[in-house]
């Protein structure tokens, strides 16, 4: 490492301590939530907060990596073998062990077990990964897809063939030509086999969890639904409708994206000899956000599927963290990795989606053509989220709406919500309603329960608020930091 990135501090993948505790899972819960994720570095000889190198001698630095290196392989389940060197800055060693990604997931401490031992990082912190977190690992660890997981009961052929008769109305309804109508070809239970959306044993059918998502029977599913709301100005605040939408999966895309277009201006200009009408916003990368959202989240994951309307944005929450071979860079250049196969494979025989990776690279280039600011992808730790950004349409000397002659000087261009400004919310919520729980904060805020739990957790021990009474039947008390 250079002196510049050890004084850039720590990151999402970057860890300093300037000596090796005595307990060695004390560093241990950092090794394995770096080997269940995206890999990373602890940094041994550095001070956390200041950055100064304290280093160790060189006549006691092999032996402290040789320690090291004997905590990890002795801790850990499934053995991890990490990279460690020695290195000098300033004229003072310090050791860098390296954890790359792991391929046997879940990565988890011994002694504490699979469930109590298992550790993830999020937003540049170590955390004790939760259960769906680790059932989700297992998954990844074992190359499975949860909506292709088999259930117990069984369906029958009038019922596939209902199913399937579904999916290609659906498909003739998306079809954007007369062309595109004629080529889509009826599918049966031998395409829904391949696809693991069925599963047959000795001549009985059973569903997977991705065909009772898609024929709409998600009551062991109750997060499998679409929240869609509109905002006063630019925060979760104050709304001003808002609307839940369930059954299956593909149908609640559409309600999703008529709610929004019921929702957003829409105009028009003389083109030739007729009058064309747009939206202000361009309404394939409406439908884009959502399906991506839908066909991309986590379906263990709590949390419900958010699209949020404001003054200033569109913005498209789907529950689950990216895959830790995913960044947002990658995605941007059309690099995609499915988390769910079954329900990938669905969507695009409907039409809802055209080819993997291209969504992203799209919804930029139609943002563009619109005059509009760029999308803005956000990685946040247990949810990812989509930005559109609005703008005043410009209109012509007949009050006509075009979108293409926007303004596009993007110098007060409202900027993205961040956790400070979600914090925020919070505390007005608490002020207005102290005994509020945090499913109440959930609902008003629009966020993952997870999510809540990390923003409640960093204001206690900042100081900001504190719980007064228990926790079945106290209130929450908001600290006045002027105080």
């Amino acid at each position: 490492m250079t002196a510049e990135e050890i004084f850039a501090g720590e990151s999402e993948n970057i860890e300093f301590k300037s000596e090796i505790p005595a307990k060695s899972e004390k560093y241990m819960k950092t090794v394995v939530a770096f080997a269940n994720g995206k890999g990373g570095k602890l940094v041994f000889g550095v001070e956390n907060g200041t950055w100064a190198v304290t280093g160790f001698s060189k006549e006691e630095v092999f032996q402290k990596m040789d320690a090291i290196t004997n905590a990890i392989f002795d801790s850990c389940e499934p053995k991890i073998t990490p990279n460690i060197a020695v290195q000098e800055i300033d004229g003072r060693a310090i050791i860098v062990v390296e954890i790359i990604p792991g391929m046997q997931r879940p990565y988890y401490i011994k002694s504490q077990g699979i469930m109590e031992g298992t550790y993830i990082r999020v937003a540049g912190t170590t955390r004790h990964a939760e259960r769906y977190r680790v059932q989700e690992l297992i998954m990844e660890g074992t190359n499975r897809s949860f909506d292709q997981m088999e259930r117990e009961q069984t369906v029958s052929e009038e019922e596939i063939a209902a199913f399937c008769e579904k999916m290609y109305q659906h498909a003739l309804k998306l079809a954007e030509t007369d062309t595109a109508r004629e080529q889509i070809q009826k599918v049966g239970k031998n395409q829904l086999l391949s696809w693991k959306l069925l599963v047959e044993h000795d001549g009985v059918y059973h569903p997977t969890n991705g065909y009772l998502l898609l024929n709409g029977d998600t009551a062991e599913f109750p997060d499998a639904a679409i929240q869609c709301a509109v905002f006063k100005g630019t925060v979760r605040d104050i709304f001003i409708t808002r609307k839940e939408f369930t059954g299956a999966i593909y149908e609640q895309i559409e309600d999703a994206y008529n709610f929004v277009l019921q929702h957003i201006d829409l105009g028009s200009r003389i083109e030739g000899i007729g009058r064309q009408d747009y939206y202000e916003l361009p309404v394939k990368t409406i439908r884009e956000m959502i399906s991506n959202a839908v066909c991309h989240r986590s379906y263990l994951t709590p949390g419900k599927i958010q699209v949020a309307l404001f003054d200033d944005r569109l913005e498209v929450t789907s529950p689950g963290m990216l895959d830790s071979e995913i960044t947002i860079e990658k995605m941007k250049s059309r690099l995609s990795k499915i988390r769910n196969r079954g329900i990938a494979a669905a969507f695009s025989y409907m039409n809802i989606v055209e080819a993997w990776g291209s969504g992203i690279p799209k919804m930029f280039r139609e943002a563009k053509e619109y005059g509009l600011r760029e999308p803005e992808l956000i990685d946040m730790g247990s949810d990812f989220r989509i930005n559109l950004y609005r703008k005043d349409a410009a209109t012509d000397q007949n009050g006509v709406i075009d979108p293409k002659e926007r303004d596009t000087d993007d110098t007060n261009d409202t900027k993205v919500e961040s956790n400070d400004t979600n914090e925020e919310a919070i505390l007005r919520i608490l002020r207005t309603n102290p005994k509020a729980t945090q499913k109440d904060v959930v609902e008003m805020l629009g966020v993952s329960l997870a999510t809540v739990k990390r923003l409640m957790n960093s204001l206690q021990k900042a100081g900001k608020i504190k719980r007064k009474g228990s926790n079945r039947s106290g209130s929450w008390v908001v600290i006045d930091q002027k105080e």
